[in-house]
């Protein structure tokens, strides 16, 4: 299996300048066969509110792709090689200011190789690249939604929210979330462990949810859920307490509510039998 190595890199850009950037292609120590590789640049935009990867559509800010030259386009690596492949981007005059995004594309097109992912019958994997070009930029972020279920069944359990960018140039969304068993009193998940602070990329001119996956909660009980979000100079912050019934709990206490309104109903009818005797 191959790999690429950043998956993204950030550049600031200004107008008539050359700048270099670069990534690593590895062929895996496992690999059975030399790895032909080539690198090409291409769009990256986002379809939807989930974000499904564009490479092929082009728009204001994924011109870029056309600024960049590869340098060294082609190669072979043997198992357990690597290499790094430079790749320049050609700032023209013309450029608008904000930002900007593209692709840089590795793709292996010889169907027997066994790692990568295949799109379209080809091997490929892309490193991301996030421009600012110098210029008048202006931001316009927003948080849509806080999301927090009040009720589930089973784990894990789905935070999330939904947060806009009208604006021209890229936004970073900081999530953090506190989680507590009331029951217990433990504290399952901080804000400053790992899981409990995510950080997005909001691109401009999409509205983008976000979905997080908690995992290690009791299999039921009673937590409490506070899930703050810095997003667009705004914070938002939202509380729950969240019930975990899963199927099976649930009818368990269907089936004892069943017990104890049937021995209700007999006790009725024995204590009906006692007074019809007298």
């Amino acid at each position: 299996m191959f790999s690429v190595t950043p998956t993204g890199q950030e550049f600031d850009l200004e107008l008539n300048k050359i700048y270099t950037g670069k990534i690593t292609i590895i062929n895996s120590s496992d690999a059975d066969s030399d790895f032909n590789y080539q690198v090409s640049a291409a769009p990256y935009s986002v379809i939807g509110e989930d974000y499904d990867v564009d490479l092929v559509t082009k728009s204001n800010h994924s011109m870029m792709a056309e600024w960049i030259t590869i340098n060294n386009p082609t190669g072979s690596l043997k198992p357990g090689e690597q290499r790094e492949v430079e790749f320049t981007i050609s700032v023209p005059e013309s450029a608008p200011a904000g930002g900007q995004y593209a692709s840089i594309l590795v793709t292996e097109d010889n169907q027997s190789y066994s790692g990568g992912s295949a799109i379209n019958g080809v091997f490929e994997i892309a490193s991301l690249v996030y421009a600012n070009v110098a210029g008048e930029t202006y931001h316009d972020g927003e948080i849509l939604e806080n999301n927090i279920p009040g009720f589930i069944m089973s784990t894990p359990m789905s935070v999330g929210s939904l947060l806009s960018n009208n604006g021209n140039i890229h936004e970073s969304a900081i999530t953090l979330l506190q989680i507590k068993n009331l029951i217990t009193g433990e504290i399952i998940l901080s804000k400053d462990q790992n899981g409990g602070r995510y950080s997005e990329a909001i691109m401009p001119e999409t509205v983008r949810r976000t979905d997080y996956k908690i995992d290690n909660l009791p299999a039921a009980g009673l937590i409490a859920v506070t899930q703050t979000i810095y997003y667009g100079g705004e914070t938002s912050v939202e509380t729950r307490n969240v019930v975990i019934c899963p199927l099976w709990f649930m009818a368990a206490v269907v089936i004892l509510i069943g017990v104890i309104i049937s021995a209700v109903v007999v006790r009725i009818k024995k204590r009906k039998l006692k007074k019809s005797a007298i």
